[in-house]
C-alpha cells in the first residue's frame, strides 16, 4: 500500500473509527490511541486489506479490538469504566439553540449510561448506519446479539429521555 492509498484510508474511514471509540471507551486518549494502532498496523501490514470487501468495517473491528484490549489491561476496569462512562462526551456539533444543546446533552449522557456492549452496537447502527448483520461482524458477535443489545439499549435512552421528550412537546 502506498503512503498517498493509506491517506486516502485514514481521510475515509478515520474520524469515524475516532468517534466509535471514543462512544465505546469514553476516553480521548483511548480513542486516539486505537486510532493510531489501528493505521499504524495497516502501515506495516498492508496485505491485512488484501481480500477485504469492506474497508471500514475491518477497520471498525480492529479498532474495537483494540478498545477491548485497553479496557481490559486497566486494573481497575469496572470502576474506572463506570466513573468515565458517566461523563460527558461531545458527539453532536455545536448548536447556538440552547434548547438543542441540552437535548444534546441528555441524548449524550443516556448513550453513556448504557452498558460497553450495548454503546457500541447502539453508536454503530445509530451513528455509522450498519446492518445488524454488519455490526455483528464489526463486534465479532451474532447478528440477534447485535439486535437484542441495540433493542435493550434503545429502550433504556427511550426510558431515560421520555420525560425531557415529553417536555420538548
Amino acid at each position: 500500500m502506498s503512503p498517498t492509498e493509506l491517506e486516502a484510508l485514514y481521510d475515509a474511514h478515520a474520524d469515524a473509527v475516532h468517534a466509535f471509540v471514543l462512544n465505546l471507551s469514553r476516553d480521548e486518549s483511548d480513542a486516539a490511541d486505537a486510532l493510531q494502532e489501528v493505521f499504524h498496523e495497516i502501515a506495516r501490514r498492508p496485505a491485512m486489506l488484501n481480500d477485504v470487501r469492506d474497508p471500514r468495517g475491518f477497520l471498525l473491528r480492529l479498532a474495537h479490538n483494540r478498545a477491548i484490549d485497553a479496557m481490559r489491561r486497566r486494573d481497575a476496569r469496572s470502576r474506572a469504566h463506570e466513573a468515565l462512562a458517566a461523563e460527558s462526551v461531545e458527539l453532536f456539533a455545536a448548536t447556538p439553540d440552547p434548547d438543542e444543546a441540552a437535548w444534546r446533552r441528555e441524548i449524550a449522557a443516556a448513550l453513556g449510561e448504557l452498558p460497553p456492549d450495548q454503546r457500541a452496537v447502539v453508536h454503530l447502527k445509530l451513528w455509522e448506519g450498519l446492518t445488524f448483520d454488519k455490526i455483528a461482524e464489526v463486534l465479532a458477535i451474532p447478528p440477534n446479539t447485535a439486535a437484542s443489545r441495540y433493542r435493550y439499549g434503545l429502550d433504556k435512552m427511550r426510558e431515560r429521555l421520555r420525560p425531557l421528550f415529553e417536555e420538548r412537546q
